[in-house]
């Protein structure tokens, strides 16, 4: 099947203007299709032969400008066109399917009660799932988009819909906006409406979550209102759509997509268990990043995918620092930036698939090539290289050259030269010369101090090639309390440096390279600050501080220069005793899912569990008096996942509480059994009995997920024919049986299955598509399998060409994580 390239998207986008899509929907055919009718009015500059997408179920008929085209012509789900100079309409009249893995039109049936709920995820080349379209970026038109639904349903799109009897539909139309950001959300909805700015605002949920989204209504609208409000602050530009609702969706793919008018959110944003702080910050994140898109991404619009950076950097970059000035609720979250993000970019830097911020020209050849490309570069890195570039300019120029960007290319679409030319237009800093150096190239400098004693002077050394301005702490040991330290100086260096940098007075106990956070780069301690480092880390003052310390020691123990119990060791030491939730998530993170599970061996396995273990107890204990929900609720999940005895977990699980709090809300009930799954410390009819208890969609996840945890094969014959034989499991389930497959526990029970992953994950690839294939190479590999027998074995399956690239991406990024993984064993 062809994908899209960038020289046909070229060559169309010269022949032609589109001008208006109208659009109708039929979603009351049936369970499986529906119908789709789509009028395209454009005109043809030229004479010349183009083509429109369609991927239908059937093709009914096809009239270009009232005569009939033969539909047999679709071939490779593209319509060929023979078209004259001047204006034409186009008419296609289709079946088609609707989706389970959260492509094209998703439909979800509640399992608590049966409602069934239908929207669209078009990102990309999926609008070709739903109506006929001229597929590409940068043939901006507008959209009226009609909707026939079931009785009972609302319908929901980008802009204000209107019942007009029947179940007919009718949405307003839009402003020029791209086809990817069409949207369609339709179902029995829960919603709250309200106003502001004049404007119509919503927020909207499956009806079996409404009494969750109730309970945190305010607080959702809240940040909305808040961040809406900043945003119209900093831009010249006003929001330019005529409405604003949010959609808390079933089974999406991602966080979130920036539809106009109409975000759509993975629903479990409406918690329904216990959450921290920290997450209701991250949706928080989450509904900024994707406010900042209405202008960067929907106003504005990349002009093909090699710019892909331009909407999710920005909209990254934004979404944390709008929450940080317009709300109050939440703590510093470039904490939060710094722990769970900067390392999604490092890692994904330092590995094979590697690419510059903004590709090369020709680097994205065409569609499939574009969404690899959706990694923590893009939006961590990227991120992180404009919070530099904020530093380095200052906001206000910053701004200045923002707005100037907006107003050239409102409603129309820009490239990389027109972004740096509107941001140097601001300034008299030499933009260019940045943008070259930080974002065409790739991977991570290295900065190292060196503190000459006989001089008093501080040399910053690089590995790399990018210019950095960084903050530099220098710490003092509290004299009140030696376990403190104190701030004694903060400098600010631009490295590579021109003279070292004087420091007065005694040797500093400490020195921390990129104290604010500020720069994108791995740092590394001289010798004395490393072993000050790991002994008083938590008595570093600032949370921003102890998150670079903590990045630091995590990014040496990737690179072999630090022992992992050492990580574990100094864990033990400093999280009692820290204040961030943030940093306390992020460490014990790291020293489950990488060090525990991968990179110390199986013997040393039990020995690293409990630790965590008792680790997670002290925070338990030291939050007896109810003082931190959050950091108790982080100790008890963390507890669960480290347990390797059933005995308190039986008990607690029997009990409906742990001792002291928390009551066993849904979320830790299910986390529990599938740990007990791990043991072999429950069986089938105690999940049956669990998901009766709670057969909500999560539920149905959690059993699915408990199922093929089971220690048995022929608990893990089943797992493995539902994820790679029957086709029938929709992504969520899908995702789910795989992370409960491999277990380390169990490695001898499934090692035969571990050949097995290869072909079965390609052939299922090419079956069902790049959603499914995403989530196979994410949530079905083999990690557990650190050994060199799997590493030849996954480096002779991953060098065949018959792999599709959404999979062979995600293998090529796994089987790195697997040398690594090797490579800090043996160091």
């Amino acid at each position: 099947m062809p994908v899209l390239t960038r020289d046909e998207a070229q060559t169309r986008a010269q022949l032609l203007d589109v001008h208006r899509y109208t659009v109708d929907l039929d979603l009351t055919t049936g369970e499986e299709t529906f119908d789709s009718t789509t009028l395209v009015h454009f005109t043809a500059r030229t004479a010349g032969n183009t083509f429109v997408e369609l991927k239908p179920a059937t093709l009914r008929s096809v009239t270009l400008d009232g005569q009939p085209l033969d539909p047999e012509t679709l071939s490779d789900n593209r319509l060929p066109l023979t078209l004259t100079e001047g204006e034409h309409t186009l008419r296609v009249d289709a079946t088609m399917r609707y989706s389970r893995t959260g492509e094209g039109m998703h439909r979800f049936t509640d399992p608590t009660d049966g409602e069934t709920y239908a929207y669209t995820q078009l990102f990309m080349e999926d609008v070709q799932r739903v109506f006929a379209a001229f597929d590409q970026p940068d043939l901006k038109a507008v959209f009226e988009v009609a909707v026939t639904a079931p009785h009972g349903w609302t319908v929901l799109a980008n802009g204000v819909t209107t019942h007009q009897g029947d179940g007919r539909w009718q949405a307003a139309p839009t402003p020029l906006i791209s086809t990817y950001l069409v949207a369609v959300a339709a179902g029995p909805w829960h919603s709250i409406r309200t106003q502001h700015a004049g404007l119509p605002f919503g927020i909207h949920c499956r009806r079996s979550l409404a009494p969750h989204l109730d309970a945190d209504a305010d607080e959702i609208l809240d940040v909305t209102r808040q961040c809406f409000d900043r945003y119209h602050e900093k831009f010249d530009e006003p929001y330019p759509f005529d409405s604003y609702d949010q959609a808390f969706v079933p089974e999406f793919n991602s966080g979130a997509m920036e539809n106009p008018g109409l975000v759509t959110f993975r629903d479990e944003f409406v918690y329904r268990s216990a959450v921290t702080i920290t997450e209701r910050q991250t949706r928080a994140m989450v509904i900024a990043h994707e406010m900042a898109h209405m202008w960067f991404g929907d106003l504005v619009t990349l002009k093909w995918w090699d710019d892909i950076w331009l909407n999710e950097s920005f909209a990254e970059y934004m979404g944390y620092q709008i929450i940080n000035e317009a709300t109050s609720r939440y703590p510093d979250t470039w904490v939060d930036f710094g722990v769970a993000r900067k390392s999604w970019g490092y890692d994904a830097d330092q590995r094979p698939s590697t690419h510059p911020v903004a590709p090369a020209p020709g680097a994205v050849p065409d569609t499939a090539s574009a969404l690899l490309n959706f990694d923590g570069i893009s939006y961590a890195k990227g991120a992180s290289a404009l919070r530099q570039l904020v530093a380095w300019m200052g906001e206000k120029d910053f701004l200045a050259g923002i707005n100037t960007h907006f107003a050239r290319h409102k409603f129309a679409n820009a490239t990389l030269a027109d972004f740096i030319d509107n941001l140097a237009s601001a300034t008299d800093r030499d933009v260019h010369g940045w943008a070259e150096t930080w974002l065409r190239t790739t991977g991570v400098d290295t900065l190292t101090p060196a503190y000459d004693r006989a001089t008093g002077t501080l040399t910053v050394t690089r590995t790399g090639s990018r210019p950095h301005r960084i903050n530099v702490g220098l710490y003092d040991h509290d004299l009140a309390d030696g376990r403190r330290l104190v701030l004694r100086d903060r400098l600010e260096i631009d490295v590579p440096q021109d003279t070292p940098a004087n420091i007065p007075g005694p040797r500093p106990a400490l020195v921390v390279l990129n104290d604010g956070d500020l720069t994108y780069a791995k740092i590394r301690f001289d010798d004395h600050s490393e072993e000050r480092a790991l002994r008083t880390l938590s008595g570093i003052p600032r949370p921003l501080a102890r998150a670079v310390v903590w990045n630091c020691l995590r990014d040496m123990v990737r690179d072999g220069e630090l022992e992992p119990v050492t990580y574990l060791e100094t864990a033990r030491a400093h999280l009692p005793e820290e204040s961030d939730l943030a940093i306390v998530q992020g460490v014990l993170g790291f020293a489950s899912a990488h060090i525990a599970d991968r990179y110390v061996t199986a013997e040393d396995r039990p020995a690293a569990l409990a630790l965590l273990t008792d680790l997670t107890r002290d925070l338990i204990r030291r939050t007896e008096d109810g003082s931190d929900p959050g950091l108790r609720l982080t100790a008890v999940r963390h507890y669960i996942d480290a347990a390797n005895r059933p005995g308190t977990l039986q008990g607690w699980l029997e009990d409906g509480s742990v001792p002291g709090g928390p009551e066993l809300d849904p979320e830790l009930r299910w986390r529990i059994l599938a740990r007990l799954a791990v043991l072999g410390a429950t069986d089938e009819a105690a999940i049956a009995a669990e998901l009766d208890r709670d057969p909500s969609a999560t539920g149905q996840e959690g059993a699915a997920r408990c199922r093929a945890a089971l220690p048995t094969a022929e608990a893990k014959a089943a797992a493995w024919d539902r994820m790679f034989t029957s086709d029938t499991l929709s992504n969520y389930l899908f995702t789910a049986t795989a992370q409960g497959f491999w277990q380390p526990e169990q490695a001898d029970l499934v090692r035969e299955y571990v050949p097995r992953f290869y072909p079965d994950a390609t052939a299922l690839a090419d079956r069902r598509g790049p959603a499914i294939a995403d989530a196979a190479g994410r949530f079905a590999f083999p990690a557990h399998a650190v050994d060199a027998a799997h590493l030849r074995l996954a480096e002779q399956h991953v060098s065949s060409d018959n792999i599709l690239p959404a999979l062979r991406r995600k293998l090529t990024d796994q089987i790195d994580d697997l040398r690594r993984a090797l490579r800090v064993r043996k160091s």
